[in-house]
């Protein structure tokens, strides 16, 4: 089955039809490095390496990359509060940012490239669209001229006509939907206060920390849209076959980047554009702005990786999703069930009761019914909610199959094994059989407090009631608390700060 993926730049699902057919150059939007990253970017990110990770399944050399801004308005707002400078601010949240993909398990990008060390590039880009006519300079600063291309609102669906002014109004402008590709002289102290905490520094003083750079208009800053076709046309090419990003940047950035791309070089920019739906809480989306955001680092210490992949990948990445108390508790059910079945088929594949010689059909059948429909759902626009689904049939099927036999099927039972690494943890990241990663610290975590908890009924038993105390304190000054109920003792994990 061919792969098809929803095209936002001809709003149809379609073949996907690299140009290289045995490589696929992807750039994804990354950061602007400002503030905390919360679930709404997980959820980008989690998509994004589940796509890159299906490519390769598919047996493309994928060429991923996912650019850091580090030079940004917002950047310097946080002067005060989150270093001493734009530059140590950006480094503070780039450190953030690796450490939380790190933290969810995504498979490294080829390269993250970031816009201070672009400049050079930048500006080589911003030269060719002034001396082919689609740009102009106003006092240092430079625009791009909408009215130059033809094709301007392709992307997102609208006219040239019908457009607003996008950022800063100015009357340097020639029309009121021209964007900056370069920005004279520094940061304006106007343009941060409204993105500053009471913790920054006054904005006069933020904005002498803004870094600027020296260009043929003068010491000056680059626009925001214009580093990310620098940056993907220096680490892919002038065509890629991919562009991906959240749903909120189909316009302006998105629109704004075909257009500046495609005017410089005369070839398409990307082939394929894929937008993933953001995440909403509570009837709004999930962003820094609004301040109803999950802080990356917050919900791996309270979930874990392994609830938080399955939770963003419950919903395919075109799909509305929404982050609530119900949502993550479903996710944990699911990760649950999914964890246990696969070690339950491990325990039975490394049994003595799996024999060499003994033959199910109906195991190996239910197997290949899950392989299918797996494929058929990445297939499908990488629709990982059918192929989480997928998944847990399997692990049905698995229950079902230990329960009713007392002899086992050596060979179907590995083949259900490798199913479940191959595309729980090959493909949806999860830790299946993992060697280390945070996934297998939490449930090794959850396995030793059970044998505490048994240790400590063991003592209870026997009457060492001063022992049992013992354990509980020990659990509890490692933030577990016990709570004993007529079923047997519960815990809880608790904060330890």
């Amino acid at each position: 089955m061919t792969l098809r993926v929803t095209n936002t730049l001809t709003g149809e699902t379609e073949p996907f039809e690299p140009r290289d057919p045995d490589s696929v150059l992807l750039y994804y939007c990354g950061l602007t490095t400002s503030d905390p990253p919360h679930l709404g970017h997980a959820r980008g990110w989690v998509h994004v390496d589940v796509m890159c990770r299906w490519l390769e399944w598919l047996g493309y050399d994928v060429h991923h990359v996912e650019n850091f801004t580090d030079v940004n308005e917002k950047i310097v707002a946080r002067v005060g509060e989150d270093g001493e400078s734009e530059a140590d601010v950006a480094r503070h949240y780039v450190r953030e940012v690796i450490d939380d993909m790190r933290s969810l398990n995504l498979a490294r990008a080829e390269v993250y490239p970031r816009v201070s060390e672009h400049v050079p590039e930048i500006i080589s880009l911003v030269e060719r669209l002034v001396e082919g006519g689609h740009a102009y300079e106003v006092d240092g600063s430079v625009y791009f001229d909408v009215t130059s291309f033809e094709e301007y609102g392709a992307l997102s669906g609208q006219s040239v006509e019908d457009l607003e002014s996008q950022g800063e109004r100015t009357g340097e402008k020639r029309h009121p939907a021209d964007f900056a590709l370069w920005k004279a002289g520094g940061v304006d102290p106007e343009d941060i206060a409204d993105h500053q905490h009471s913790e920054a520094v006054p904005a006069e003083e933020a904005c002498r920390t803004a870094r600027t750079w020296e260009s043929p208009w003068g010491e000056g800053r680059p626009g925001w849209h214009i580093e990310c076709s620098a940056m993907s046309m220096t680490h892919l090419d002038e065509t890629i076959d991919i562009h991906v990003g959240g749903q909120d940047l189909v316009f302006p950035h998105h629109e704004n980047e075909v257009a500046q791309s495609e005017a410089a070089t005369g070839r398409r920019f990307a082939d394929y554009w894929l937008h993933v739906r953001l995440l909403e809480t509570k009837g709004e989306k999930m962003s820094s702005s609004l301040g109803n955001f999950f802080t990356v680092s917050e919900a791996v210490d309270e979930f874990g990786p392994d609830v938080l992949r399955t939770f963003l990948l419950s919903t395919a990445y075109t799909s509305r999703a929404t982050y609530g108390r119900e949502t993550i508790g479903e996710a944990e059910e699911r990760w649950d069930r999914l964890r246990r079945g696969y070690e339950r088929a491990v325990e039975a594949c490394d049994g003595v009761d799996a024999y060499a010689t003994t033959e199910h059909a109906a195991l190996h059948e239910a197997v290949t019914e899950a392989r299918d429909a797996f494929e058929a759902a990445m297939n499908d626009d990488f629709n990982t909610r059918e192929a989480t689904t997928a998944l847990l049939d399997l692990t049905g099927a698995v229950n079902g199959y230990v329960d009713d036999h007392d002899e086992y099927d050596y060979a179907a039972l590995r083949r259900a094994v490798g199913t479940f690494e191959e595309f729980g943890r090959g493909v949806l990241g999860l830790s299946f059989g993992g060697d280390g990663s945070a996934g297998s610290d939490v449930s090794l975590a959850g396995d030793l407090v059970e044998l505490v908890l048994q240790a400590r009924e063991n003592e209870r038993a026997a009457g060492n009631y001063e022992r049992a105390d013992e354990l509980r304190d020990e659990l509890e000054a490692m933030g577990v608390e016990v709570q004993d109920t007529d079923e047997g003792p519960t815990y809880r994990l608790t904060d330890t700060d």
